[in-house]
């Protein structure tokens, strides 16, 4: 049997080694167009902030290392130029000598990856502006930072290539602005808790120009401009375009593959395309998500190891199939973490699913134990059913295993009342006797036994300052005074039983506290007194974040975006 693969990276090594481990006697050829066969994608950012100081640290095997072990044939700065199915064959161009050939096949593997979205704007191709996608983009791009020490840089995009990047140039001493149309970074987590992740870039510096359009780049003063619609320029001496990737699928389309969203190409669970003997993995295959059932897009390199492994399985004569994407992932962003899974309450609405949520602000570990942080957790649930949908996390350490606890749990189809029932390691140095998770678990509960009624976020403005229902503060008088929300009395929770006569019996009473625990406990006091009470989802931390968020970006929009 003759396997080709087209692509190295996650897909495609990840393939080529896995065929060589279950079929001794199956020829391999791999051929990849860049200089390297198997890298450290999510590494690149940290190379160039220095983080990372070998570059050979970026190279997880070299063609000569993989044929050693594997006896896979890596031919590296070969392209694959057109595929003809009907006769089993490839065109192969050598990028160093020219020569172009034809390659048979047996099976094929395309395992083409994505490509950084190229706008067709005017001034695209400039040599200070920059891409991040392959090691010939990180060299290029290190190389001229070394050589030419940029005092600034724009970022076109607020994703995870583009925080990490911004990240790492600041560390450097680089004045760093991000731009992007969207009002929020991060699509992934909701806008309220993308406040959290704003909060930070500001506090370390970076400026965030977001809900602006770019209409293209022009050199100007040794550097480039970043013109914005409706706007006055953006300048800097070099910017980066971190506005997502495309799949690279030009070859499957002359092929003839049925192609799906954004050109992707489709696979079935076995990750078959529409034409025999063709496999294809990685960034650039529509998948389903896992929690909607819907088609995705999700470029990640733990999907794409995966397909990668399921399509040798089958090739090797195996049943292996793909469940699904679920998007579960992590960032660091300075010192904090910021991670997620499955679905966020905005595209589960957008999804037509009926949700709900809890958010909480749980400790890390033990609070008596020294060196405990916050954390903000999000659970988005299903109403009715209570089916687990999503989660995101902001905080510090034990971000990173709370996240994959909830992604297990929704791989694993459990409820998010189930939460409660799990069996979580507890050390004080690492946890609470009722994790977070666990928490998350209970409150859900709550609300599913009518023990908690919430009201949240986008519930607060509307809520009548005219008398008719009771709004309610219960953190103590010295929180209050340092800020509260307007409309909202105060009552410390440890003086309500005493001063119950202060509310009106008959009007709904809507409570909060600092993160949502007092003033849970004082909704209860409050029922068992006969009284409607609701708790705020999240406490005033949570609103204070989310709303000191929308003023700063509304004040950027009127006074220049944060450049001043």
């Amino acid at each position: 049997m003759k396997v080709v693969i087209v692509g190295g990276v996650a897909g495609g090594a990840t393939a080529a080694a896995r065929i060589r481990r279950l079929d001794e006697e199956a020829e391999i050829i791999v051929f990849e167009r860049s200089g390297f066969i198997s890298y450290a994608n999510c590494g690149l950012p940290y190379y160039i902030g220095g983080v990372i100081t070998d570059q050979e640290e970026l190279t997880l095997q070299t063609p000569e290392s993989f044929f050693s072990r594997f006896r896979v044939d890596m031919k590296v700065r070969h392209e694959v130029t057109a595929i003809y199915p009907d006769r089993k064959a490839v065109s192969v161009k050598n990028l160093i000598t020219g020569d172009e050939w034809e390659e048979s096949y047996d099976k094929l593997i395309l395992s083409p990856g994505a490509k950084p979205t190229q706008p067709r704007l005017p001034g695209v191709g400039l040599d200070k502006l920059f891409t991040l996608r392959t090691v010939e983009d990180t060299f290029r791009m290190k190389e001229y930072i070394e050589q030419n020490h940029p005092k600034s840089a724009v970022l076109a995009g607020g994703g995870f290539i583009g925080l990490e990047l911004a990240e790492n140039l600041r560390e450097r001493g680089m004045e760093v602005t991000i731009v992007q149309r969207p009002r929020q970074l991060m699509n992934p987590f909701d806008a309220d808790m993308a406040s959290f992740i704003h909060a930070k870039m500001r506090r370390h510096g970076i400026k965030l120009a977001l809900g602006h359009t770019v209409e293209g780049f022009e050199e100007k003063d040794g550097g480039v401009d970043v013109l914005l619609k409706d706007e006055p320029p953006l300048h800097a001496d070099m910017v980066a375009l971190a506005i997502g990737v495309t799949p690279d699928t030009e070859l499957a389309k002359k092929a003839g593959l049925k192609l799906g969203m954004k050109d992707s190409i489709v696979v079935n669970e076995r990750m078959e395309t529409s034409v025999p003997d063709i496999y294809a993995v990685g960034d650039a295959v529509q998948v389903r998500h896992c929690v909607t059932g819907q088609d995705a897009l999700i470029s990640l390199a733990g999907p794409a190891n995966k397909q990668g492994r399921i399509a040798a399985d089958n090739i090797c004569g195996g049943d292996s199939r793909y469940a699904g994407s679920q998007g579960s992932s992590v960032i660091k962003i300075f010192d904090m973490t910021a991670a997620v899974t499955g679905i966020n309450e905005t595209n589960a609405k957008k999804a037509g699913l009926s949700v709900d949520k809890v958010i909480l602000s749980p400790m890390n570990h033990a609070g008596y134990y020294p060196g405990g942080k916050v954390m903000t957790m999000k659970v988005v649930f299903e109403k009715e059913t209570y089916r687990l949908l999503g989660a995101q996390i902001v905080g510090y350490e034990g971000v990173d295993k709370r996240i994959d606890v909830l992604a297990a749990a929704i791989h694993a189809g459990m409820t998010a009342i189930e939460l409660k029932e799990l069996d979580l390691a507890y050390a004080p140095p690492y946890s609470s006797a009722k994790d977070p998770v666990n928490m998350a678990g209970f409150m859900i509960e709550n609300i599913a036994d009518g023990i908690l009624k919430q009201f949240h976020m986008e519930d607060v403005e509307a809520l009548p300052r005219d008398g008719s229902v009771t709004l309610l503060d219960v953190r103590t008088t010295q929180e209050y005074r340092h800020g509260h929300i307007d409309g909202f009395q105060n009552i410390p929770v440890d003086e309500l039983r005493g001063r119950l006569d202060e509310l009106a019996k008959g009007k709904p009473v809507y409570v909060v506290c600092q993160s949502g625990l007092r003033s849970y406990i004082a909704s209860r006091i409050l029922a068992g007194s006969g009284y409607d009470a609701y708790n705020f989802s999240g406490g005033f931390r949570f609103y204070d974040a989310v709303r000191n968020d929308r003023i700063l970006a509304d004040a950027a929009s009127m006074c220049g975006m944060e450049m001043k």
